[in-house]
């Protein structure tokens, strides 16, 4: 499948610079070995480097080649990196298998994941910063903004409290799942189009259109994830089935079914699509499919 490959080529572009260009980073900044090897294990442990992917898109999209954002696309998969080690610590999902591995907490311990996972966080925003002088310091400073607030309180972090909160709760609706998920999920992934856009240095009309697109591939893949949990093969996927159930989650298909879902899942990426209908290239074509390929695929 193409869009398989161009997911992947975009994968090993971002990691090709987190093995090198960061690895060498932090080694040269002093960081302790059993530091370095908590980060490293979740890191470079695989995943579809969804968010990087993105960000280099749209920079692609318009105008601006993927080398040149390449540092703040990057930044991305460290700031998700450190939300999957935070959200599967004991405390949080208390998740033992991540990317068909043990998580980093059962492999290096609980302490070493809490600090590996903060780390990572710290370092994205540097990464971020140092996209500057290859693009201007204005857009940097402007997409490093958007990108703080989708990790903060406002996005990602008050997503997974919300999360948290509805987990086992009585009442809860399929609207504050969604607004939850928006957070959780959508607010990291429609910040990665938009920074992908403002580094592009876009006309204010094209970053609305990639704001649009992620917001909706966000839904998208979070309604498929869910799912996922549901129906999903746990070699495949890399993590345990039914966990959702088992915890008690409020999710998609516990409120309105897995037929219902799966509809609202293929609207979403349906409004996707048409978000970047007016663009050419490689690199639209590659959005366009993705907003499908998240809503049909199996892992």
């Amino acid at each position: 499948m193409w869009v398989r490959q161009k997911l992947a080529d975009y994968a090993a572009l971002t990691g090709d610079y987190l093995r090198e260009r960061f690895g060498k980073k932090i080694r040269e900044a002093g960081t302790p070995d059993t530091l370095v090897r908590p980060m490293e294990y979740s890191l470079l442990a695989g995943g579809k480097r969804l968010r990087p992917a993105l960000c280099l898109a749209f920079a692609e999209v318009l105008g601006t080649p993927a080398e040149r954002v390449l540092p703040f696309a990057s930044a991305f998969e460290l700031i998700h990196t450190y939300s999957l080690i935070h959200d599967d610590l004991p405390a949080m999902d208390d998740d033992d298998l991540r990317r068909g591995r043990p998580s980093c907490h059962k492999a290096f311990g609980e302490a070493q994941a809490i600090l590996a996972g903060d780390a990572l966080v710290t370092e994205a925003f540097g990464l971020m910063a140092e996209t500057a002088p290859a693009v201007p310091e204005r857009a940097v400073l402007t997409a490093l903004a958007e990108a703080v607030f989708a990790a903060g309180s406002g996005g990602m972090v008050g997503g997974q409290m919300l999360d948290m909160d509805y987990t086992g709760a009585p009442g809860v609706t399929l609207a504050q799942v969604a607004a939850m998920q928006a957070k959780k999920t959508g607010a990291l992934i429609r910040a990665a189009c938009v920074c992908g856009a403002v580094l592009a240095q876009a006309a204010p009309g094209d970053v609305v259109r990639a704001a649009a697109y992620g917001q909706s591939l966000g839904a998208a893949f979070q309604i498929a994830d869910d799912i996922l949990d549901v129906v999903g093969d746990e070699k495949t996927i890399g993590k345990p089935v039914g966990s959702d159930q088992a915890r008690g989650k409020n999710t998609f298909p516990s409120l309105a079914g897995l037929d219902r879902s799966r509809e609202m899942a293929l609207a979403e990426a349906d409004a996707a699509v048409s978000a970047v209908a007016p663009y050419q290239g490689d690199a639209a074509r590659f959005l366009r499919e993705l907003a499908r390929y998240v809503v049909d695929r199996v892992s």
